[in-house]
């Protein structure tokens, strides 16, 4: 039985279309993605093999594209699309954020910065820059590898915040470790890009640490 043949209700597409696609489960919005099956299996079939063959919908999502690629029913094609996918989600955060928004919203900014960061496999030191309203100016991955005082350069994030013309940054970085807690490295090098952009009169109002599932604000712990 196809899923043609399958009640209306039931339907991976007529189901969003009717209750929202917050109703559905991760294979059927898979299945919708994947449009088609297999000889002999449904769209929805492919979908639960492949969330249990990659563990889970985010594991999909993260594999690289030789590793996606031998999933069955997927390929290049598939690949390019879901690429293509995630991409346009990642702008649509950021959109959210652009210069006539004023950042209000600490959920909104987060939600922003894990969808940029959380999956790297290594550390990655970003900022936020700000005009004197507040509005976000542009978003920088500014260095790559384990967060330190070796990694992280003062005058890199000042000669960038100037570029910009920032009156303010929020800086962010990932643990790949999952786990939010900041370390002394991470306070030591808050506290000198602080005190190096404050120079230049540039507000550092905030450093969020993402990690899988959680996050750890300086500014809401009072620790900057």
């Amino acid at each position: 039985m196809t899923i043609k043949d399958w009640p209306e209700g039931e339907r991976p597409r007529e189901k969003l279309l009717g209750l929202g696609p917050q109703a559905l489960s991760d294979a059927e919005l898979l299945a919708i993605f994947l449009r088609t099956g297999v000889a002999g299996r449904s769209a929805v079939d492919v979908a639960r093999d492949l969330l249990g063959e990659f563990g889970s919908l985010r594991g999909l999502l993260n594999a690289d594209r030789e590793e996606f690629c031998r999933g069955a029913g997927l390929g290049n094609a598939k690949y390019a699309q879901l690429q293509a996918v995630l991409e346009m989600s990642r702008r649509h955060l950021r959109e959210q954020l652009q210069r006539r928004d004023t950042i209000d919203s600490p959920q909104r900014t987060v939600s922003y910065l894990k969808a940029r960061l959380r999956d790297y496999p290594h550390e990655v030191f970003a900022a936020l820059f700000l005009d004197n309203r507040h509005r976000v100016i542009a978003y920088d991955e500014l260095f790559h590898g384990t967060i330190d005082g070796a990694s992280v350069h003062p005058r890199e994030v000042v000669r960038t915040a100037l570029k910009h013309n920032a009156a303010a940054v929020i800086f962010s970085h990932n643990h790949p470790s999952g786990v939010a807690e900041p370390s002394q490295a991470d306070l030591r090098i808050t506290e000198r890009l602080r005190d190096a952009l404050a120079l230049v009169d540039v507000r550092v109002l905030d450093h969020i640490v993402i990690g899988d599932g959680e996050h750890c604000s300086f500014a809401q712990r009072g620790m900057i």
